[in-house]
């Protein structure tokens, strides 16, 4: 068991995105079947496409973005709930002028992070 102030976790950038950082709030190491990570993106912030080995449940904290799940473009916010399968390529991109926010949950699995071709 363990409780934490997320503000007393360090966050690190995520050297595949612009504007993005990450906060890892439950490691693999505490959780014994999931992992549970905090990511921002500053205004002007995106990830490219790319695909994961595991499955994403995340829910949007706050701000706005244009996400790309498997060539569907989808403008989310705070409050709604998403389900990003294995191996389904998506890609952020904020809008507005406050971060975008989200939690990410995912399986303790070996996961990469493959970047994906614009034209594939």
């Amino acid at each position: 068991m363990s409780i934490r102030n997320s503000k007393n976790i360090p966050s690190t950038p995520v050297s595949i995105g612009e504007g993005v950082t990450k906060t890892v709030l439950i490691s693999d190491k505490e959780g014994p079947n999931f992992a549970m990570r905090k990511f921002t993106l500053q205004p002007g912030g995106s990830m490219p496409l790319h695909i994961n080995l595991v499955e994403h449940e995340q829910y949007v904290l706050n701000g706005r973005a244009r996400l790309v799940i498997n060539d569907e473009v989808h403008e989310v916010k705070s409050d709604d709930v998403i389900f990003i399968p294995a191996k389904v390529p998506h890609s952020y991109e904020t809008i507005g002028d406050i971060p975008f926010e989200f939690l990410c949950v995912v399986p303790n699995k070996h996961d990469e992070t493959i970047l994906k071709p614009d034209n594939e």
